[in-house]
């Protein structure tokens, strides 16, 4: 028995008695050839109350699915009933036909990579590809009963659309908003782009998590600093302990971080002596095994600052700085640092001036400054820096983590942070950052409420916004450079000149 039966219906209970698959497109047939929608705008003149709804775009990159079904029909409800209740309703439709959305699609379409084509041949057949969708969704859209101005939506390759994207930039141009910087961003090795904060999703992913040792370079030096009778006996190696869940990233290490108020423990541990935070000796102890411990000596972080150390399997040291944001929580309270390869990274870098090594290119392979990991891509070179370790006796402990990871938005792959030289908007010059947060508690109504949460922390805590992409299809940004000196020109007046043409 199926569940008709047990409903207990007649036959004819779910049947479409009224014919409605060949109604249906008869009635929206008479909607155009009266005019419908246009009827209803011009009787909206004399409405007293106009409400305007604001429609995110969909991407012209395929045909509609169920979610844009549903996010459509539910605009259109509130669209319709506004309208009923005698407001001025103009919804005007539009579509996103830029960006990465539309270069993967057209690129998995075509079977090709970044590169394998001209640039100006992949843009023309980008520009039909927009095309050709915005024409098969508006067609979809229509059929799902919605009503709007389809004869006239708003189409972001429009050249006046285009024009004012760069008259916009013009003006932040113009207020002291944009610089160009090289730093690590959220970077698709797949799409070869740099992200913003709003384009990274997080899913789970199982990563290497390792204890690596890091030989002091001058033990006399920590032999004064700590000036006890203990550590003057010492004269075996010791060795400052981190831990990293990206080992690849190690490559490019040229510091390790402490906290200044943190308390740190010398140990030793069989025949060897570490430094680690004393919070987490226990926990690292465990889950590394260092078995019987004996505790040595203790410092604070601060007078640690600037001892070297040696890099486990490069010619290169590695200073001990000072970060406020090293957490007592996980690891062992000494954190790798590649200013290439982190935020917080990059920010103790400039303030330590620490070279920033960027050894991996845009395909997310190490260059030929690596040696033996030339070519290797950066996730797969991991068991072989975990083999380095061993071979350099610099690995104390390691095992796998799932945890979650940044993928990308459109792609789906895991990506991750690289220095580029990028276009940012600083969100702290003139006040902005303060006023968005003000404007957002004070100026909207949020519904529901907790909307208003969700946009102050995204406001509150993103870093400067990452503007340019590595893409082949969009509005592209109008900055010069001195062909002898590359000097940047980014000029207000120069970027208006190419807005007009």
């Amino acid at each position: 028995m199926n569940y008709r039966d047990t409903l207990n219906l007649p036959k004819t209970g779910f049947s479409m008695r009224a014919n409605l698959p060949e109604r249906e497109p008869r009635i929206q047939k008479r909607w155009k050839e009266t005019g419908l929608y246009g009827r209803i705008m011009e009787k909206g003149k004399k409405a007293k109350k106009k409400y305007v709804l604001h429609d995110g775009p969909p991407y012209s990159n395929g045909d509609i699915h169920m979610g844009h079904a549903l996010n459509k029909i539910l605009k259109d409800i509130v669209v319709k009933f506004n309208t009923m209740a005698g407001a001025a309703v103009p919804f005007i439709p539009g579509w996103d036909c830029h960006g990465l959305p539309v270069e993967h699609q057209l690129m998995k379409n075509l079977n090709i990579e970044k590169g394998d084509m001209p640039q100006v041949e992949f843009r023309d057949k980008a520009r039909d590809f927009a095309f050709k969708y915005v024409d098969i969704q508006k067609s979809q859209f229509e059929r799902l009963g919605v009503f709007g101005d389809w004869g006239r939506p708003y189409l972001t390759l429009d050249p006046r659309y285009e024009a004012a994207i760069v008259r916009s930039f013009a003006k932040l141009v113009d207020g002291g908003y944009i610089y160009k910087d090289l730093k690590p961003v959220n970077w698709c090795y797949k799409c070869e782009t740099a992200l913003a904060e709003a384009e990274v999703e997080y899913e789970m992913r199982t990563s290497p998590s390792v204890f690596v040792k890091f030989k002091l370079a001058d033990l006399d030096k920590l032999k004064k600093i700590l000036n006890e009778t203990e550590v003057n006996k010492i004269k075996e190696d010791v060795y400052v302990l981190i831990w990293t869940t990206t080992p690849w990233t190690l490559i490019a290490n040229v510091a390790i971080a402490l906290s200044p108020s943190m308390k740190y423990t010398l140990i030793k541990s069989g025949g060897a002596y570490f430094i680690l935070a004393e919070d987490l000796l226990k926990s690292v102890s465990e889950k590394a095994g260092l078995g019987d411990i004996a505790a040595i000596a203790q410092v604070y972080g601060k007078d640690l600052e600037g001892l070297d150390c040696l890099h486990p399997f490069r010619e290169r040291t590695s200073r001990i700085v000072l970060a406020e944001y090293v957490s007592h929580e996980e690891g062992t309270g000494c954190v790798h640092t590649a200013p290439g390869h982190g935020q917080e990274d990059y920010i103790t870098g400039k303030k330590y001036k620490l070279p920033t090594i960027m050894p991996v290119d845009s395909r997310g392979r190490f260059d030929d400054t690596t040696g033996e990991f030339q070519n290797m891509h950066v996730f797969d070179a991991n068991e072989h820096i975990l083999t380095e370790l061993k071979e350099k006796n610099a690995l104390v402990f390691a095992e796998n983590v799932r945890h979650s990871y940044p993928h990308c938005w459109r792609c789906k792959e895991p990506i991750i942070f690289r220095a580029t030289a990028q276009y940012f908007m600083n969100v702290d010059h003139g006040n902005l950052r303060s006023r968005v947060g003000k404007a957002i508690t004070d100026n909207v109504v949020w519904m529901p409420e907790a909307g208003k949460e969700r946009i102050s922390a995204m406001v509150n805590n993103r870093p400067d916004w990452c503007l340019s992409r590595q893409s082949l299809w969009g509005v592209p940004i109008f900055s010069f450079y001195c062909s002898k000196c590359d000097e940047m020109l980014l000029d207000e007046k120069v970027n208006n000149q190419y807005a007009g043409i």
